[in-house]
């Protein structure tokens, strides 16, 4: 991973650290919600790909009030490229993460799953139009991941091997 100061600006504003970190933030706190164990590892790799790409976080967006594996076999074309945009996006998923933990917004259990550090953030949803959409994307996807409840699941709706 490149110095802060050597990557590109488009990158350090698409991939801000903390804002990442928030998005994923949103995903644990609504994943812990339904299910009180935390988010798998696993699970927390799906988050960025999906709520930071416009087209898929539009899809989830409209589809919101629906369930994500309905979503996902309505939609297709979330399955494009998903898994080279998982690859592409995982050192900055790691990245997040580090910044979470730093704070103390983020545990991990003895399971290994992530869970709401003591720190936490702001309930509150704000931003711009685009930010807000992507952290209220993160937070449904918490809750449908939970609701699902298995990672294999979801994997094979998205098109990858577990």
């Amino acid at each position: 991973m490149k110095s802060w100061q050597e990557r590109p600006i488009e990158i350090r504003n698409l991939f801000n650290p903390a804002f990442c970190g928030l998005v994923l933030y949103r995903t644990i706190a609504s994943f812990q919600e339904v299910e009180n164990a935390g988010v798998p590892f696993s699970l927390s790799l799906l988050v960025l790909p999906l709520c930071l790409q416009r087209q898929s976080r539009e899809i989830l967006r409209k589809g919101s009030r629906s369930y994500f594996l309905k979503i996902a076999a309505e939609h297709p074309e979330l399955q494009v490229d998903f898994a080279r945009r998982c690859n592409d996006v995982f050192p900055f998923t790691l990245e997040a993460l580090g910044v979470l933990m730093h704070v103390g917004a983020l545990v991990i259990s003895p399971d290994g799953r992530l869970r709401t550090g003591p720190a936490g953030v702001r309930k509150s949803i704000s931003g711009t139009p685009e930010t807000i959409e992507t952290q209220r994307v993160a937070t449904y996807l918490g809750k449908e991941f939970a609701r699902i409840g298995d990672r294999a699941t979801i994997y094979t709706t998205l098109g990858i091997r577990p």
